[in-house]
């Protein structure tokens, strides 16, 4: 039996999901594909759904039996290796849950993100003093000194995501109440607040805050991020986090509600020029 893992890479469902495209195209059912491995037709959706790791022998295999040229072949199985390789951020296991383990490796894949936030700064736009403030709350699960430094040095290890050359799109929707409940001191707001600032400045970044005055938006129950992939295989995905886990949405309905609620709150919002002016004003407030 393959073996599982705690969370797919994104090149592993990715895999998946051609391994299927593949299967289905010269017309072999599961069943049929689990007897060229000898396993269960289970095998073989749990394969191509990325919920077990890619073992090489098997792909090889499979690859042969849906009539894959060599050459091909080859450069797939190169692939596979290269998924199966463990993620950057899989070195802070011990703190990381594992779903949240999904949401890093499809933050590292997106070409767009799109993210509502209505209690915190988004974690990619944190100062180290906000982050720390923010996880001494609790809200992990862990709040010994040794895991909130882990958990600190994670969240700005993400950051760096934006500092590539082929960085993802970010547009961000706040609530007023990021700016207006105080995490931290004053000093680390004033901070916090300048960072996003900067954030304004790069090109591939877009900041909006709602603002109390426009009155309830269709975000208001709860935070989500919505991202967006440059490859044909991953459709939209929503995340959507809850006290003690998450829950990831691919389903066309429900990422459409999703995408038309955001575009909605977009427009609702405040323009990215108008956030900055709001940003300067509480800034001056503190």
């Amino acid at each position: 039996m393959s073996e599982p893992r705690s969370a797919p890479t994104v090149g592993q469902v990715v895999l998946g999901k051609r391994l299927q495209d593949l299967r289905e195209r010269v017309g072999l059912g599961r069943d049929e594909a689990a007897k060229v491995l000898r396993v269960a037709p289970a095998t073989i959706r749990r394969m191509e759904t990325a919920e077990v790791a890619l073992k090489i022998p098997y792909v090889q295999l499979l690859l042969k039996a849906y009539g894959v040229p060599d050459g091909e072949a080859d450069a797939f199985v190169e692939l596979a290796e290269e998924a199966n390789k463990p993620g950057w951020w899989q070195r802070y296991h011990d703190v990381l849950p594992d779903w949240f383990s999904m949401y890093v490796s499809l933050e590292g894949a997106a070409s767009l993100l799109r993210m509502y936030e209505p209690h915190f700064v988004p974690g990619l736009l944190q100062t180290e003093d906000y982050a720390r403030s923010v996880l001494r709350t609790g809200a992990v699960g862990q709040t010994r000194p040794a895991d909130i430094e882990r958990h600190v040095d994670l969240r700005m290890q993400r950051q760096s995501l934006l500092a590539k050359p082929d960085a993802p799109k970010l547009w961000v929707i706040m609530d007023e109440t990021v700016l207006r409940r105080p995490v931290g001191s004053p000093d680390t707001m004033r901070a916090q607040i300048d960072k996003m600032l900067e954030a304004t400045e790069l090109s591939h970044v877009t900041l909006q805050i709602a603002e109390f005055s426009t009155g309830h938006h269709p975000g208001t129950y709860g935070p989500f991020v919505l991202f967006r992939f440059g490859v044909p295989e991953l459709p939209d995905m929503v995340y959507s986090e809850y006290l003690t886990g998450a829950v990831y949405f691919d389903a066309r309905p429900e990422v459409a509600s999703y995408l038309e609620a955001m575009d909605r709150m977009a427009a609702q919002a405040a323009t990215a020029p108008r956030t900055k002016d709001i940003l300067r004003n509480v800034r001056k407030e503190l």
